[in-house]
């Protein structure tokens, strides 16, 4: 799960995945591409966000996302257009390219919809991107579990 500064959005599709999944068989992480708050906690309204729906989010530390994850991991998810062109020109070859998709074309396929960066909204936008990004989780649970 890939945003900017992986302190809202990406932290927040993590936890939400995480708790869909078993995992022992499947693992869940974020990353930014920017390295602005490395080492960090999520964002407090994340935190507050996630808490509200019963889930945890307070373990993870922002890191930048590293040209290895796109080995490591069968799927990368951007939560932007701008983050999914950051993401493939991390990309060395073909294969790579191919596992990095815009997480709301599993809910709603090929219309490239961004998950808005919350950051300087209201706590509804928290909220907002928390309701988009559970339901794309319950289209990523699917099509991982095939």
């Amino acid at each position: 799960m890939v945003c900017l500064g992986n302190i809202c959005r990406s932290p927040l599709a993590e936890g939400i995945l995480k708790s869909k999944v078993d995992s022992n068989t499947i693992i869940v992480d974020s990353a930014g591409t920017g390295a602005y708050h490395v080492g960090n906690l999520p964002d407090l309204r994340s935190i507050q966000v996630a808490e509200k729906h019963g889930l945890d989010i307070t373990d993870q530390r922002a890191r930048k996302i590293q040209t290895s994850d796109l080995d490591t991991f069968d799927y990368i998810y951007a939560m932007d257009a701008s983050n999914y062109r950051n993401i493939l020109s991390l990309a060395k070859i073909e294969a790579q390219k191919a596992k990095v998709f815009m997480i709301m074309n599993e809910l709603q396929p090929g219309e490239d919809i961004s998950v808005p960066d919350p950051y300087y909204g209201g706590g509804d936008g928290f909220e907002n991107v928390y309701q988009m990004l559970d339901k794309a989780c319950d289209v990523v649970v699917k099509k991982i579990s095939e």
